[in-house]
């Protein structure tokens, strides 16, 4: 059983234990999560995607890790001006253990 869910903007294809590594939710290590805006949920011998049927739908997972992502670097430059400029960014992350789906 799969289940898509959203999540921080974005859309995760999610199975009972699998990770996923989500934007930074306000959630303390081991704590359960509970995420209410699935999608679609996609069985062995069904699809379940109309909204009516999804507003009971969940998915429970635990967290697992609050961190942050590796550094990336954002350089930018005007030709012929002598405009340069370098920049960082470490983007905050969850790392959620998905333990159940209930549809």
């Amino acid at each position: 059983m799969y289940a898509v869910v959203k999540t921080g903007g974005k859309q995760y294809k999610v199975a009972a234990n699998s990770r996923i590594r989500v934007e930074k939710l306000d959630y303390a290590v081991n704590d359960i999560v509970e995420l209410d805006s699935v999608q679609m949920i996609i069985t062995e011998d069904k699809i379940i995607f109309e909204p009516d049927a999804l507003k009971s739908a969940r998915v429970l997972a635990r967290v697992e890790e609050q961190g942050r992502g590796k550094k990336i670097r954002v350089y930018k430059k005007k030709r012929r001006k002598g405009y340069e400029r370098v920049q960082g960014h470490r983007q905050s992350y969850t790392l959620l253990h998905i333990q159940e789906i209930k549809a």
